[in-house]
């Protein structure tokens, strides 16, 4: 059985990693390429800011192998401005978005539903009827902020139902290691303003559980703080799952390296997994 694990950062270019880790300077149509001999996964958080341009949503699936994975984020009005609200324009609104994902093909690994804070169990009548709405030609995964999934066992077995009815994934977003002490740097403490402080939840719903985490800008209390995950994903994988992991830090200057980092720790467990390529010289 060929055992794939996806790892991957937030973004596929950051500054910080230009002439460190990849070849500067690159053309905007060959910047993705060159992440995706780091990393085989990217979150598509762009999308979250406005649905892109079918030609530009090209120029990535022609950096990118059939084997690349994008988990894309829905854009901002359908989520968090009009709350899943339904009605015409939500239906249009997705519609072209989906449209204009198409050229990435098998790349998109799911479509990501990031839901605001407030939105709590009692909306999840409303989540339910736009899951149900959703063509099934895409997998969904939904992100959550409330913290009432977390701590109310009867919240999190009804979020349970309402995805497992729909064979939705629940992304959770592991910021444990980031509040473990206080920040030390300012791209911490902006974090410890923007990021949800909820417990670690490690349970998979299908066979494609995604993760993200974030740690620290120092190296080693990120690596510490993943540990209860090479756990989680090795025995994911021995249950024939085939997971995403997605690698955070406050300022993501290390992102890159660290995913393959995280990557390497799971392989020393399971030799069996797949080697990710080898990376463009910088």
């Amino acid at each position: 059985m060929t055992m794939r694990l996806h790892v991957g950062c937030a973004m596929w270019t950051h500054a910080p990693w230009q002439g460190r880790y990849l070849p500067h300077p690159l053309p905007r149509g060959e910047r993705l390429r060159a992440y995706a001999t780091w990393c085989n996964a990217v979150e598509g958080n762009t999308t979250f800011y406005a649905t892109p341009a079918t030609s530009t949503v090209e120029s990535w699936a022609r950096q990118t192998d059939p084997g690349f994975r994008f988990v894309v984020k829905l854009p901002k009005p359908i989520t968090h401005e009009r709350r899943l609200g339904g009605g015409a324009e939500e239906g249009a609104a997705v519609r072209a978005f989906l449209d204009a994902i198409e050229p990435l093909d098998r790349r998109v690994h799911a479509v990501w539903v990031q839901l605001p804070a407030t939105f709590g169990p009692a909306d999840l009548g409303v989540l339910a009827g736009f899951l149900r709405r959703l063509p099934r030609s895409h997998r969904y995964a939904v992100e959550v902020r409330h913290r009432a999934f977390f701590t109310d066992p009867r919240a999190e077995r009804l979020l349970e139902g309402v995805l497992g009815g729909v064979g939705a994934e629940w992304i959770p977003f592991d910021t444990t290691a980031l509040f473990q002490s206080p920040p030390a740097d300012d791209a911490e403490r902006e974090a410890w303003t923007k990021k949800p402080r909820l417990p670690r939840r490690s349970r998979a719903l299908t066979d494609r559980p995604i993760v993200r985490y974030i740690g620290r800008d120092a190296t080693e209390p990120t690596i510490q703080g993943w540990a209860p995950w090479i756990d989680v994903v090795d025995g994911w994988l021995r249950e024939g799952r085939s997971p995403t992991v997605f690698i955070h830090t406050p300022d993501n200057a290390a992102a890159l390296m660290l995913a393959r980092r995280f990557h390497d720790d799971v392989r020393a467990r399971v030799p069996e997994l797949d080697a990710l390529p080898q990376p463009m010289p910088a």
